[in-house]
């Protein structure tokens, strides 16, 4: 960033591993998959770092097959089907995102979602979390004939909220989340809170920083005189 002020007029987010902590519900409904289908449980910790990527990456990794499987379009409906039907459990904001969504409504800042998660299952997700009233644009994966690392997702969000990409700012956990940032044009932050794997080098994408909470998103907005109207 340069030493001029810009105007921050919008904040987007990345859902799973970003906005939202869905990871307790997709490794729930894995494991309900495993089980059902005689496998063994596997551990939180384990499964974690699979949830960015979403239900194809939980039942390759999970059962070691690969999509050419002939079970693999079973299981992965399986998944899906248990978790369209538990998508709140244990779903929450990220610890700190409560306050950061709050700061941001005040400033006059709109906030939206853009992710890779189908639309049937973001909208219900956020509607049950009272978040898709208070958000301005929400794109999910099938919103689009494209979706990230594309930029058109993030270029369609912001023609919405009628604000230019460098008046915008987007925030993710995933490589192709930053890489669309930047074939957008738009600042971006790795959310390291997220799902990030140990393969995974978040240094190494390309995004304006990385942060270690959501708190930090606001420290960095104002340390980077994105907008004035915040006060740390």
């Amino acid at each position: 960033m340069n030493e001029t002020t810009i105007t921050l007029r919008s904040v987007l987010f990345d859902l799973d591993g970003t906005l939202l902590d869905t990871a307790p519900d997709l490794a729930a409904a894995l494991n309900h998959v495993l089980t059902s289908n005689g496998k063994q449980a596997l551990a939180f910790e384990t499964i974690r770092p699979w949830v960015s990527h979403g239900g194809l990456v939980l039942i390759k990794n999970g059962f070691g097959i690969t999509e050419e499987d002939a079970q693999f379009d079973e299981l992965r409906q399986q998944l899906l089907d248990y978790y369209r039907n538990n998508l709140s459990v244990k779903t929450t904001l990220f610890p700190g995102m409560a306050e950061v969504l709050e700061r941001l409504e005040a400033a006059g800042i709109l906030w939206g979602v853009v992710t890779n998660k189908p639309a049937w299952l973001t909208e219900p997700l956020l509607e049950e979390l009272g978040l898709k009233d208070r958000s301005s644009v929400v794109i999910s994966g099938d919103t689009l004939s494209e979706r990230k690392p594309h930029p058109l997702p993030l270029q369609h969000a912001c023609k919405l909220m009628n604000c230019d990409v460098t008046e915008s700012l987007y925030i993710g956990d995933a490589q192709r989340d930053i890489q669309a940032g930047l074939n957008a044009n738009m600042p971006t932050l790795v959310a390291l809170f997220g799902y990030i794997d140990d393969l995974d080098y978040p240094h190494k994408w390309g995004g304006n920083a990385e942060i270690e909470s959501p708190s930090a998103i606001l420290d960095w907005i104002h340390k980077n005189r994105m907008t004035e109207m915040l006060t740390i």
